[in-house]
């Protein structure tokens, strides 16, 4: 039986890749529905991120020698169904992007708990190399979440999706 930090860290890693890859193959579906284009270009922005989040937990593990497990998240498995569920239960508008926009920022929030926990692990651990790079995802996780903010509310001369959503469902 594992009972130390160092085994629960790589058990934490193999999740988070494995939330990652997930997220990877759940985006592209994401692009294509939204409506709104600040949407699409936030969407498509953060696969990128996120291609480049697997390539540094692939270098963290190489920096600690082990070779990643074939583990699921089953918690991401969970919220990228549920942000599946919009697709099909809502028509093309502004309510179906700014329900898109509610199961994302979950998935983000997700994410944002996860690297900051890796981050501390990381530092118990003195891997000081290592919380950096976890440090980057979680700033990413953390900019991925605010941009959605800012589509979901709009800015000084524009109305977000919410307006744009509350407006078509009346």
């Amino acid at each position: 039986m594992k009972n130390d930090i160092h085994n629960l860290f790589v058990d934490e890693l193999q999740d988070m890749l494995s939330a990652e890859n997930q997220i990877v193959q759940a985006l592209p579906e994401y692009v294509k529905a939204a409506e709104s284009s600040d949407l699409k270009d936030a969407f498509n922005h953060h696969l990128q991120e996120t291609k480049n989040q697997v390539q540094r937990l692939e270098k963290i593990f190489k920096m600690l020698k082990i070779q990643p497990q074939g583990e699921t998240c089953e918690a991401m498995e969970g919220l990228i169904k549920e942000a599946k569920e919009v697709l099909s239960n809502y028509s093309v508008s502004p309510v179906r992007d700014a329900a898109m926009i509610s199961k994302a920022q979950r998935i983000e929030h997700y994410e944002i708990s996860a690297y900051g926990t890796l981050r501390t692990f990381a530092k118990e651990l003195d891997y000081g190399d290592i919380a950096d790079l976890l440090k980057e995802s979680e700033n990413e996780e953390a900019n991925a979440d605010k941009k959605l903010t800012k589509i979901a509310e709009g800015g000084l001369l524009t109305s977000g999706i919410n307006r744009k959503a509350n407006k078509s469902s009346r």
